[in-house]
């Protein structure tokens, strides 16, 4: 068995174990070594030079990435994610020398010892944990919007808490973690908020009431994109609906005035039909 190709369907990086019982003889190994085709990572392990930096630190210390960490990985919304977040078993010394944030906990899942990267499972029981409600919340109803778990599944897990509250709260309906968070920090108000409603021939991010429409800008509402929503603004209006647009900077840090815009149009009763 080439060890190249054999560690290349590993990500880069495996236990020497593991690579032994895909055929790989001790020999070639030590050959790979010397020629600097592979490198020694950690007692155990061995990987390609190439390999994925983050996996390779994972495997030195002795730990998984894992919580908002695999998220980022996995493409799903994750609020701030500047530093790595592991995990490791509990009271697991070696992991002190681990950067970051360190998970010590028993996993939910079981995590399979051949791996560097924790479950999604797994990871958004410790996003649970480990972030804001508002924050957790979205990157949960981001992995379920992608496909990434299966609620039935999770459900029926021993989730804590913390966890067993985001899978009862979770929906798996809004487009962006932005409208997970904006529709939670309005959950007080005592006004139908519907996410993601076909109003004349465009899906809006909310309507309030039965006429007060919210669109969240993102980076996208751009060229073509910003001229699309200045046009079916326009028509809104001409139907008698109100528009608030709100961008990124505006719903994560001035949120109050975000807020207070929209508590001053329904105190105006542009929310009502009539």
């Amino acid at each position: 068995m080439d060890v190249v190709r054999a560690l290349n369907a590993r990500n880069g990086i495996a236990r020497v174990a593991t690579l032994r019982r895909s055929g790989v003889t001790d020999h070639t190994l030590r050959q790979a070594v010397r020629a600097g085709v592979v490198i020694s990572v950690c007692r155990g392990w061995v990987g390609l030079p190439a390999a994925d930096p983050m996996l390779l630190a994972a495997a030195k210390r002795g730990v998984v990435l894992s919580c908002v960490t695999v998220a980022a990985r996995k493409d799903l919304w994750v609020t701030a994610a500047s530093q790595p977040h592991v995990a490791a078993p509990a009271k697991s010394g070696h992991a002190n020398a681990a950067r970051g944030v360190v998970h010590w906990s028993r996993p939910i899942f079981p995590r399979d010892p051949e791996l560097l990267e924790d479950s999604i499972e797994n990871a958004l029981v410790l996003v649970a944990r480990c972030q804001p409600y508002e924050d957790a919340l979205a990157t949960w109803e981001s992995a379920m919007r992608a496909g990434a778990v299966d609620p039935d599944v999770l459900d029926r897990a021993p989730l804590p808490p913390a966890a067993r509250r985001l899978m009862i709260d979770a929906r798996p309906f809004a487009d962006a973690g932005t409208e997970t968070i904006f529709r939670t920090r309005l959950a007080w108000l005592d006004v139908p908020i519907t996410p993601q409603v076909w109003v004349i021939g465009h899906r809006v991010d909310f309507l309030i009431g039965e006429r007060l429409v919210v669109q969240i800008d993102g980076g996208h509402h751009v060229g073509p994109q910003r001229a699309s929503d200045i046009a079916h603004d326009a028509e809104l209006m001409l139907r008698g609906y109100h528009v608030i647009r709100i961008g990124y900077d505006q719903l994560m840090n001035h949120w109050a005035s975000v807020q207070s815009r929209i508590l001053a149009a329904i105190a105006q009763r542009l929310h009502l039909a009539s």
